[in-house]
């Protein structure tokens, strides 16, 4: 089997503050004087169930961890270190999702929280190696004027590449929130040629899918596993061509699937789905990119062949050029024209692809 740490894939689905590593968190909850719940760094996956109180206890540490973001220098940390690790995983392209809301007391507002996200971005995408572009996301738990408010805002931005804003979004609690409330904001980000990439089709089934698709017109969809309980949902999913940012072990932290060989990816692929896996927010799940390519390859018995396109389909259903695009995916077909790792039996001999 071939390292799948060196496959080169697209990030699609990657939450500013969630996607620290534990370190990087202690460092600046030690810089801020802050104790942090030892939930965060004990290293032990989150697992609660799919219920407002499992919600709640995901919520309440999401917010302890986005607390101790309280500075510029905190912020280019995070970009900094989500790009470093991205890259050590094989990534060529990272959009990483941010509400800007969150940080803007500390920096004088969300227009210089964005500026602050998109410089960082530029600079980590120059260290690294990697295009780290930039989605700003509303919440369902603040009033659809704001998000119109946001959507304003990332359209200043608009572009493709890094450092650059590629889509606007839509997270927090589906549960919560009138989808169709959003649907002016997703106009003003689309007329701007930004993605629109709302969450959805996790903590609820087939008919809130259906509701966001034909309210905010997605291009991707943040989850989206639960379309599968529908075939005619996911027959309109395939039909739209909406990418969806598949993210394994958030499904199981809270609580949709009890494992991962229970998350429908193979049924997803199956009907013909674009699907970009996405690690959602490693710090709480624990387990970043590569770990959510070794569960199709583990739990769902995908080849080598069948995870060289998840990560075709990532890269297409990013907002990279098309000359990144095609430069990312002549480094997809090199990884699999090489021969397997020694040690990939099949119980017979030694299976080399050449």
């Amino acid at each position: 089997m071939r390292d799948l740490a060196t496959l080169p894939k697209a990030h699609l689905h990657l939450h500013f503050t969630g996607s620290m590593d534990v370190p990087t968190l202690r460092d600046m909850a030690a810089r801020h004087g802050i104790r942090v719940p030892a939930a965060l760094v004990d290293d032990d996956p989150l697992r609660v169930p799919a219920d407002e109180r499992g919600w709640f206890r995901f919520q309440r540490l999401y917010d302890a961890a986005r607390a101790c973001v309280r500075s510029e220098a905190d912020m280019r940390q995070v970009v900094d270190a989500a790009a470093r690790a991205d890259a050590a995983e094989g990534s060529v392209r990272l959009e990483m999702q941010v509400d800007p809301t969150s940080y803007a007391p500390f920096v004088g507002g969300i227009t210089p929280a964005v500026e602050i996200v998109l410089d960082a971005a530029r600079e980590a995408s120059a260290a690294h190696g990697l295009e780290v572009a930039v989605v700003v996301a509303a919440s369902r738990m603040r009033h659809p004027l704001d998000a119109r408010t946001l959507a304003r805002l990332a359209a200043r931005y608009a572009g493709e590449g890094p450092g650059e804003v590629v889509g606007f979004g839509l997270s927090n609690d589906e549960r919560h929130g009138d989808t169709e409330q959003f649907a002016a904001a997703f106009r003003i980000a689309r007329r701007a040629g930004l993605a629109a990439v709302p969450h959805g089709g996790e903590l609820l089934g087939p008919a809130h899918v259906a509701t966001v698709l034909e309210s905010l017109h997605p291009d991707r969809l943040g989850h989206g596993v639960r379309a599968s309980e529908d075939p005619a949902v996911l027959a309109d999913v395939v039909e739209r061509g909406v990418a969806l940012e598949v993210c394994p072990a958030s499904n199981v932290g809270l609580g949709v699937y009890e494992d991962v060989a229970e998350v429908p990816l193979r049924a997803l692929v199956d009907a013909g789905a674009t699907v970009a896996l996405g690690a959602d927010d490693p710090l709480l799940f624990g387990s970043r990119l590569t770990a959510q390519y070794e569960a199709a390859r583990t739990a769902h018995g995908f080849s080598d062949a069948e995870l060289a396109d998840l990560a075709r389909a990532s890269v297409r259903a990013s907002r990279a050029s098309d000359a990144s695009r095609a430069s990312m995916l002549a480094r997809i077909d090199e990884w699999i024209s090489q021969p397997e790792e020694d040690g990939a039996e099949t119980g017979e001999e030694s299976v080399t692809n050449g």
